[in-house]
């Protein structure tokens, strides 16, 4: 069995065993755990009580975190006419239908994708490249839509995506580790919010049953879920 690196184990000495922590303790300890020599990333991770194997207990949906990410997303805009004149003024980083075919080359130098309604037709074929690679465009995500001025302006000031998995488990990104603990908590504060939001009707028993917070390199914090029910 592999033995925990002298860091990891002097990171872990600071986290009470079994103990769970408020938000504004939970962030603050993952601060001061996290040992890597670059500025990593924060990030949660929610056992629900869902079955995803049914549709109606499915948890999918989208959040505009306060504080941002701290990643430089690169989004793509897939349109033509006045659309794709609107998302180059919203800040797109790639803009236009040539990218149909450049994607099918292999082409994968972007973060997300937007596309408008007309265009679906010719991006459903390129599901399995972009598919398993979480990029491509859904309704539901906001990110198939005429307004892309809004969603390209979202996705720049911090909205991600969230879905459960096949193991009723779901992760995101909050921050980064060099922001303060202010702002992980805020982020931490509405990402907590709208899971509670998206619980499906056909959820039973308890919702939410552990929730771990944690840097690239440092130990999980568990946190406490009585304020998440």
């Amino acid at each position: 069995m592999p033995v925990a690196g002298k860091k990891y184990r002097a990171a872990l000495a600071k986290v009470e065993p079994g103990h769970t922590y408020s938000v504004e303790q939970a962030v603050s300890l993952v601060k001061e755990t996290s040992y890597a020599k670059f500025d990593g990333t924060v990030d949660v991770a929610v056992r629900l009580g869902v079955d995803p194997r049914h549709a109606d207990q499915a948890v999918r949906g989208t959040v505009i975190l306060p504080h941002g990410t701290g990643k430089t997303i690169r989004v793509l805009v897939i349109a033509q006419g006045d659309r794709a004149k609107e998302a180059e003024a919203a800040g797109a980083d790639f803009v236009g239908i040539e990218y149909l075919q450049k994607l099918k080359d292999g082409w994968l130098e972007c973060d997300v994708i937007v596309a408008t309604p007309d265009v679906m037709g010719q991006l459903g074929a390129l599901g399995r490249i972009l598919g398993p690679r979480g990029l491509m465009p859904n309704p539901k995500a906001g990110t198939v839509t005429m307004d892309v001025t809004r969603a390209v302006k979202e996705i720049k000031a911090g909205k991600i995506e969230f879905r459960v998995d096949k193991t009723g488990n779901l992760h995101a990104p909050i921050g980064k580790v060099s922001f303060s603990a202010d702002q992980l908590a805020g982020n931490l504060h509405t990402f907590m919010e709208t899971i509670l939001k998206a619980k499906p009707s056909a959820a039973k028993g308890t919702y939410i049953r552990s929730v771990t917070v944690s840097g690239t390199m440092g130990p999980g914090i568990k946190l406490d879920t009585a304020g998440y029910r």
